[in-house]
C-alpha cells in the first residue's frame, strides 16, 4: 500500500489497522480496513449535528467566528463535507452570506463545482478523505487565488501516543494528519500554512 497523500510506499505498521508514513508523517488507514458506504453513511446519520445545538454551535464556532471576522457576504463560500447538519453554513447564511453546500452522502449535488470560492470550509472531514490528495487538489482547483482553506481535524501528535488515541478509533477515520503532514501540504501546494490550535487549520492560496 502506498500513502494517499504524498504516494509513499507504507511498510511501518503501528497497529493491525493504521501505517505511520514516514515522508509526510501521516497515520493511513490499511485500505482492507475501510467500511463500506452503507455503514459510513449510518454512522454519520447517527451524528448528533442538531444545528440548533449550542455544544455543536461552540464545537464549529472557530470557523464560524473566522469567517465572519475576515469575510463579507458578497464573497463565496463552500462548506464541503457538511453532513446532516450543516451548522456553520446555517449561522452565515442567517447573516446573508452566500455559502453552497456538498456532502457526497446528503447534498451529494456536485453543482459546486461549477463555482469559485474565496474561501472553502470543512469540518471534521478531511480525517474521512480515502484520497487526500486528489480531494485537496480538487479543493484547490475550485479555489481562488488568495483564497482559503479552512480545516478542523484533530492533529496527531506522535507515534508514542497513537494507540491510546481516541481519534484513531473511528472506523470512518482513514487519514490521520499531524502540524508534519499540513507542513508537507502546504510546501508541496504552495500555500501558506497558519496553525490556529491543534483543530483549526489554515490555508491559504
Amino acid at each position: 500500500m502506498h500513502c494517499t497523500l504524498c504516494e509513499n510506499p507504507l511498510e511501518n505498521k503501528v497497529d493491525d489497522f493504521y501505517f505511520h508514513c514516514d515522508v509526510c508523517d501521516a497515520f493511513v488507514k490499511d485500505s482492507q480496513f475501510y467500511i463500506n458506504s452503507q455503514e459510513e453513511k449510518k454512522r454519520y446519520e447517527a451524528h448528533n449535528n442538531d444545528v440548533n445545538d449550542e455544544g455543536y454551535q461552540k464545537f464549529t464556532s472557530p470557523i464560524t467566528h473566522f469567517i465572519l471576522e475576515n469575510y463579507n457576504p458578497n464573497q463565496m463560500g463552500l462548506d464541503f463535507g457538511c453532513g446532516t447538519g450543516p451548522v456553520i453554513s446555517e449561522q452565515l447564511q442567517k447573516k446573508g452570506y452566500q455559502i453552497k453546500l456538498y456532502d457526497p452522502f446528503f447534498y451529494p449535488d456536485k453543482s459546486y463545482l461549477n463555482f469559485q470560492y474565496d474561501y472553502i470550509f470543512s469540518c471534521e472531514v478531511f480525517e474521512h478523505f480515502y484520497h487526500p490528495k486528489i480531494e485537496i487538489e480538487n479543493l484547490l482547483q475550485i479555489l481562488k487565488p488568495q483564497g482559503r482553506l479552512l480545516i478542523m481535524t484533530h492533529l496527531h501528535d506522535g507515534v508514542s501516543n497513537f494507540l491510546h488515541w481516541y481519534y484513531r478509533k473511528d472506523p470512518t477515520h482513514v487519514f490521520l494528519y499531524s502540524s508534519k503532514t499540513v507542513a508537507y501540504i502546504a510546501s508541496k501546494y504552495q500555500l501558506s500554512g497558519q496553525f490556529q490550535n491543534n483543530r483549526f487549520i489554515i490555508l491559504q492560496k
